[in-house]
């Protein structure tokens, strides 16, 4: 038989008589027991769950303080049987943590929900993998690759997002109807009175024939003559804006909140700028000028199934022909890392990252924000290429302009490199 100790506690005087006296002990979990109110078990109930008993050695017992059940003259005494850790975890009531317990049930219901998504397979392929690229459906919970949709998402949507199957009614393209006065007033063009042009002799020199270089100058494009075929490539435009709700725009855009425009300085430029030339600046102007009156680039915007929005030649274009100028709202390249937008163009590229800037056109732009990109992982996606985005110094602001590479056909698409200045953009799925 084990001994037990004994120990004789005098009451202080003054003490109230309904005043209990506890002996607290603390446990691992922070929870505190009364020994006093622990109802004295048998050791052999203790021995039968010896894997309840909890590693290290009992505490150091403590001084205990009784009250006298009456007011006597001399000291009361109380036998008190000392209990270690062991006995008092197994004839203690379990220990209720409610909150561990929620948290565990949300974990549980977590985990549920990762083996939901784990069964859903893709709808066009049929298979499970890539997680990283998959996106549900917020309306019925179908389930989609990024790169198996059309067309083919780069980002991750930040808001609701709806398959196809649910977005019948919202993928529908928005016809711009092809009437003269309302694409005028769509696109903002200006009646320009056109001086008639004189008609100038070159002068025959006489003397040895002299072979110069070929000259790589930017030319104008060659809008088309027939009045009604314009009509149609800017309906075209029209209705690919429209649809995608994008307001047209054929200057870079500075607005308040975004880059300021003092921050678009062509010197600041690593590495230096390349200063537009005098005949190739009044090349852009001519493009320009021609677009504000209605005469565009001979462009039509289709839609295709697995690309959404492309560009085609309507006519054909020589090589190094001015195609567009690539426009929308200019920022600061930290404020749209995150951005979802697919069409964000590089502009400047200082020595301080944090001062870059890039044309967004998710609300603003032209053209330019339809044309395709190649795919830089296939051999025959250099094949493809017939544009490239050229940037220039033009009065000591950085444009970047789309110019023809080589003679394109007429129905050809368009396209050039993406990844031409930042090997960033994902394009492995591109076709």
């Amino acid at each position: 038989m084990a001994e037990h100790k004994i120990i004789f506690v005098e009451p202080p005087a003054g003490c109230e008589e309904r005043r209990r006296s506890k002996r607290m002990m603390a446990c691992p979990s922070g929870h505190r027991y009364c020994c006093s109110e622990i109802p004295e078990t048998p050791r052999k109930a203790v021995r039968k769950s010896p894997k309840k008993i909890g590693a290290g050695s009992p505490p150091s017992p403590t001084k205990i303080r009784n009250s006298p059940r009456s007011r006597t003259a001399g000291p009361v005494t109380r036998k008190i049987k000392r209990r270690n850790l062991a006995e008092i975890y197994e004839i203690t009531p379990a220990c209720e943590l409610p909150k561990e317990e929620e948290e565990d049930e949300d974990e549980d219901d977590e985990e549920d929900d990762y083996e939901e998504v784990d069964d859903v397979k893709c709808g066009n392929c049929d298979r499970a993998n890539d997680p990283q690229r998959f996106l549900l459906c917020d309306g019925c919970d179908r389930g989609y690759h990024m790169y198996c949709l059309s067309p083919i998402l780069v980002a991750v949507p930040k808001g609701d997002w709806f398959c196809p199957h649910c977005s019948k009614d919202r993928q529908q393209v928005k016809v711009f109807p092809m009437v003269q006065r309302k694409l005028i007033d769509f696109f903002g063009i200006e009646k320009v009175e056109e001086e008639p042009t004189k008609e100038v002799r070159r002068r025959r020199h006489s003397g040895s024939l002299v072979i110069y270089k070929k000259s790589r100058k930017l030319l104008p494009y060659m809008p088309s003559k027939d009045p009604s075929q314009r009509l149609e490539q800017m309906a075209s435009l029209a209705s690919a804006l429209m649809t995608s709700g994008i307001e047209f725009s054929n200057e870079l855009t500075y607005l308040p909140g975004l880059a300021p425009r003092r921050a678009n300085r062509a010197v600041l430029e690593k590495g230096g700028m390349q200063v537009i030339g005098k005949e190739d600046k009044a090349t852009y102007e001519l493009c320009k000028a021609m677009c504000l009156r209605g005469e565009h680039p001979p462009l039509m915007v289709t839609r295709d199934p697995r690309q959404g929005f492309v560009v085609e030649a309507n006519n054909h274009i020589k090589d190094m022909t001015l195609i567009a100028e690539y426009t929308g709202d200019v920022d600061f390249m930290c404020n749209r890392e995150d951005d979802e937008g697919d069409s964000i163009m590089g502009l400047l590229f200082p020595e301080d990252a944090s001062q870059e800037l890039v044309i967004c056109p998710d609300k603003r732009g032209n053209i330019a924000r339809f044309i395709s990109g190649i795919n830089n992982h296939t051999p025959d996606g250099r094949k493809k290429q017939n544009l490239r985005c050229i940037r220039f110094d033009i009065d000591g602001e950085v444009h970047a302009l789309l110019v023809s590479i080589r003679d394109i056909a007429k129905g050809e698409r368009l396209y050039y490199d993406y990844n031409a200045y930042q090997k960033e953009y994902p394009t492995e799925h591109f076709e």
